[in-house]
């Protein structure tokens, strides 16, 4: 019997959601290395700060730029509910939204494998998990969770269930002739996994940042996006009371993820839990923020700068690896090294301005990366 063609469903859009995926995306196209630049030659002390922010902790702890990562998965859990719930709610099938949600995965992993120049070097020790791949991943099995959970209630029992299992693996569950709850680069229990199981190269040598483990314990991260923009989606509550409940919940994560702390770190290199709830928490404030501004006291124009960012997000994150863009406008702006230091920052400046309008002239096209 021939199948009926699925509906064509509208898709729900939030400005507030493309705004902030391109805030984030902003500091991965050159807005930290400005931060710095300007520190470096203007040597204000506030920028020095700023500037410390713009780079990863070695391990323990945590800094501006550790958020970046796992807010751009956050956001793509709150696109869940308006992606995929909004479908179910229209009968389409969970075996076609099934089949979906494996492609971008499929597309993202091999995205990913392209970025680590796992091709163009012949597979001669290549790394094969990358970014790319673990969004991919914990956005697929995040909504997997959702598809076929019989109700909200049941995705937070998983996100709990997840965050509690992956603490007692990482606290509990002994490595080797180390022992448990170890977490160093050494003796954590994700490298050890990945040691085991990964095939070539890890990129920390000793453990993954976006090893098996990593991607698992990320799945946490990708599905409080996705309780967000539940309460987003949901018709029956006003505005004000979605930014109640959004800055309650931010909070309360905040406040877990700093309890816990005290005896089980918070480390972005092996996603433990007081991680996640941290960088959840955070995403929670930010997206409510941003939601208040745009979508609710009608704020937009502000936002227009990064929205062009974040409905390209995939492009430029490739964009910048795969092309030098400081190459590209040092042949405009290659003047400017007359100026000595300060130039460095004009050009820098060029090439964010370059990056935005190739991205506005896309968003004029109507030409989207979309996986």
């Amino acid at each position: 019997m021939k199948q009926k063609p699925s509906p064509v469903v509208p898709r729900e859009r939030l400005l507030s959601l493309d705004a902030l995926r391109g805030f984030d995306m902003f500091w991965i196209t050159g807005g930290g290395f400005l931060i710095t630049l300007l520190a470096k030659y203007s040597g204000a002390e506030w920028l020095k700060t700023l500037a410390e922010q713009m780079e990863h902790v070695p391990w323990n702890g945590f800094h501006f730029e550790d958020l970046i990562f796992p807010l751009f998965m956050f956001i793509s859990g709150v696109a869940i509910p308006f992606a995929l719930v909004s479908k179910l709610e229209r009968k389409v099938s969970k075996s076609e939204l099934t089949k979906k949600v494996v492609k971008r995965a499929g597309i993202l992993v091999l995205l990913g494998m392209v970025y680590n120049g796992v091709f163009s070097n012949g597979f001669d020790n290549p790394r094969f998990v990358s970014v790319l791949s673990q969004i991919g991943l914990a956005y697929m099995f995040a909504s997997f969770i959702v598809i076929y959970t019989k109700s909200f209630k049941s995705t937070l029992y998983w996100l709990g269930g997840i965050l509690i299992g992956i603490g007692i693996i990482q606290l509990l569950v002994p490595v080797p002739g180390i022992g448990a709850g170890v977490l160093t680069p050494e003796s954590c229990i994700n490298g050890y996994i990945d040691r085991m199981i990964l095939p070539g190269r890890l990129h920390g040598k000793i453990f993954d940042p976006e090893g098996l483990l990593c991607i698992v314990s990320a799945v946490t991260v990708t599905l409080m996006g996705s309780v967000a923009g539940h309460f987003l989606r949901d018709k029956k509550s006003t505005n004000q009371q979605k930014i109640r409940i959004l800055s309650s919940i931010g909070a309360s994560a905040i406040v877990m993820a700093l309890i816990l702390s005290t005896f089980y770190p918070i480390i972005k290199a092996c996603w433990t839990s007081p991680f996640n709830l941290l960088t959840g928490g955070i995403g929670f404030l930010l997206m409510t923020l941003f939601y208040w501004m745009i979508d609710v006291k009608g704020w937009k124009k502000w936002s227009f700068y990064f929205r062009v960012i974040g409905m390209n997000s995939i492009f430029i994150y490739l964009l910048s690896d795969l092309v030098n863009l400081g190459n590209i406008t040092k042949y405009v702006l290659g003047w400017t090294v007359l100026w000595g230091d300060f130039g460095l920052v004009v050009s820098q400046i060029g090439t964010l301005i370059f990056v935005w309008m190739l991205l506005y002239y896309m968003y004029k096209k109507g030409i989207f990366l979309k996986v």
